[in-house]
């Protein structure tokens, strides 16, 4: 499948961003067998996940996506330090979707 084609079908346009679209506590349709499917290609937002500033925001928050992500709280732990870089590296590079003056 060409990039016209997979864009049209899996990827969510706005004027600031692109994302794949995955239906509201719905499961990737890449994620198969407990694994990204398509990790080679996988774009930012997956690579980030789940240590995304919303979902790092607060307990509750990390909890609800834990309820539908099957890796939350599974495997080796990660430094918090990381994560909240990873977030934060997030925020800086999308500064629309997460500082409403922007």
């Amino acid at each position: 499948m060409g990039r016209p084609e997979f864009e049209k079908q899996y990827v969510f346009r706005t004027r600031n961003l692109r994302r794949l679209r995955v239906p509201r506590h719905a499961q990737c349709c890449f994620l198969k067998d407990g694994g990204c499917s398509v990790h080679p290609a996988k774009p930012v937002q997956c690579s980030a996940f789940p240590h995304w500033p919303e979902l790092m925001k607060s307990a509750r928050a990390w909890r609800t996506a834990g309820k539908y992500c099957p890796g939350i709280g599974k495997g080796p732990l990660v430094n918090i330090e990381v994560a909240t870089k990873t977030a934060t590296a997030m925020r800086q590079a999308h500064p629309a979707l997460y500082d409403p003056r922007s």
